[in-house]
C-alpha cells in the first residue's frame, strides 16, 4: 500500500512540475521579430471577452485576442486596483496569432 501511495505521490509531483514549466516558460526579445505596441489587460473584465475568469489579453490590429504564452498573474496582481482588472495597460509585444488567440513569445509592460 506504501508503494502505490509513494508512486501515486510521485506521479503527482512530476505532472504539477511540467505543467509549471510550461506556463513560466522564459520569453525572449528576439530582434528580428517586429515589436508592437498593444494595449493589455483582462479580456473577460476589461475588454468584455466572453470567458470565464480573468485572463490576459490584448488589443492587436484592432480586435482583441485572448493571450497564450504568458498569464495575467506573471505581470503583477490582477485585482490591485491598477491590475489587468482594473486598468489597461500599454506592452509591447512580439508574437502571431494562431487559431484566434495571441501566441506572445515577448511581453514587456510599458512604465507609464
Amino acid at each position: 500500500m506504501k508503494s502505490v501511495l509513494c508512486c501515486l505521490m510521485s506521479l503527482f509531483l512530476f505532472t504539477a512540475a511540467n505543467a509549471q514549466e510550461k506556463t513560466n516558460k522564459k520569453l525572449v526579445f528576439n530582434p528580428k521579430s517586429p515589436v508592437y505596441e498593444v494595449d493589455a489587460t483582462c479580456g473577460t473584465c476589461m475588454f468584455n471577452m466572453e470567458g470565464k475568469g480573468c485572463h490576459l489579453a490584448i488589443k492587436f490590429k484592432g480586435k482583441n485576442y485572448f493571450v497564450d504564452g504568458t498569464g495575467i498573474d506573471n505581470h503583477g496582481d490582477a485585482h490591485d486596483k491598477e491590475g489587468f482588472c482594473n486598468a489597461i495597460k500599454k506592452a509591447k509585444v512580439q508574437g502571431s496569432v494562431v487559431k484566434d488567440r495571441f501566441l506572445v513569445t515577448y511581453f514587456e509592460l510599458i512604465k507609464q
